[in-house]
């Protein structure tokens, strides 16, 4: 269930660079949360407090954006319990106007995310952050950073709840969303790394000077689907694969165990843990959830993962992070 786990009983960690990578996948972000928050609850400690940068895409950027500005994981819990059902409610799929429009507006989820956030920016995370998003005007990527580099001059300005809307502006759900000052027109970074653990250990790298053999890496997932994938699609269409959103969770898996089998290749096996556990088809979906369902098997999974996050994460304690750039 828990993928590449590692053997028991690591020695002082203190040397290593350990990296939270959070994926997308809409309201199934509860899962994370709530995984966090048990394993938080056994440690007694914060889980932010072990983690030298943590890297987040769509609901995993807003769960990285929450830890960063002094959330708590079950605080994050309580924002999906409470806000989910309000920003995904309305819309059905069945409706002509889906074809042609995005599925929800983007007023909900702008409120909820304003009234969690507030008025804060990225200059006010207390833990370096890496939130992918993508750019159409550019037609690139497009990474949010916090200013942990002296390079990184821009970010910090920006408000975290607008983050926050362009790393989730998930296309045929939402709008796109347009940066306030920059009017820079992004969508949600999961096009391109709906598992940013690969982000993660290229930030590591590029911008904190790590060696890979000092990464340890915990990603984590937001389940997945088992399915069989029918004999239509062999030389199927757009109808074939189109039906029931067969091609993006095809795309969405497909880079979420690249990424993964990427990451092994770099920094070992060992060094990796995975958590993403293979649910029904037809269990939870990107905006349609059951929370004690979802809240019931991180609890299961936390209680099985939790020894190994003691014995490879717990007891490594981050570098304090100051802002290099604020508006103090």
């Amino acid at each position: 269930m828990f993928g590449l786990m590692a053997s028991e009983g690591d020695p002082d960690q203190q040397s290593d660079f350990h990296i939270l990578a959070l994926d997308g996948g809409g309201l199934k972000g509860l899962y994370s949360a709530a995984l966090l928050a048990r394993l938080e609850q056994d440690s007694g400690t914060q889980i932010r407090d072990h983690f030298d940068l943590i890297t987040g895409t769509s609901t995993g950027g807003i769960i990285a954006l929450g830890l960063g500005l002094g959330l708590s994981p079950r605080e994050i819990v309580g924002f999906y319990t409470t806000e989910g059902p309000r920003i995904f409610r309305g819309r059905s799929w069945r409706s002509l106007q889906y074809f042609f429009r995005r599925k929800y507006p983007a007023a909900r989820i702008e409120a909820a995310l304003k009234e969690v956030f507030g008025s804060k920016t990225l200059a006010d995370s207390t833990k370096p952050l890496v939130i992918p998003a993508y750019d159409l005007d550019r037609d690139g990527v497009y990474l949010f950073k916090t200013p942990h580099h002296e390079r990184l001059r821009r970010d910090w300005r920006v408000p975290a709840w607008e983050v926050a809307m362009a790393t989730a502006a998930a296309p045929t759900f939402f709008p796109s969303f347009r940066l306030t000052e920059d009017r820079t027109r992004l969508v949600d970074g999961g096009v391109w790394a709906n598992n940013p653990a690969m982000v993660g250990i290229v930030e590591a790298v590029s911008m904190f000077d790590q060696d890979l053999s000092q990464l340890r890496v915990l990603s984590l997932g937001t389940t997945s689907e088992a399915s069989i994938r029918k004999q239509r699609l062999n030389n199927g269409g757009l109808i074939q694969w189109g039906r029931g959103g067969v091609v993006l969770d095809v795309l969405l898996r497909g880079q979420s165990i690249g990424a993964v089998a990427e990451a092994m290749h770099l920094i070992g096996p060992d060094r990796i843990h995975r958590v993403d556990p293979v649910v029904p088809e037809g269990f939870v979906a990107l905006d349609a959830v059951t929370p004690d369902d979802l809240i019931a098997m991180a609890s299961g999974d936390s209680r099985e993962f939790s020894p190994s996050f003691h014995s490879h994460f717990a007891s490594h304690t981050a570098a304090p992070y100051e802002p290099l750039y604020s508006p103090s």
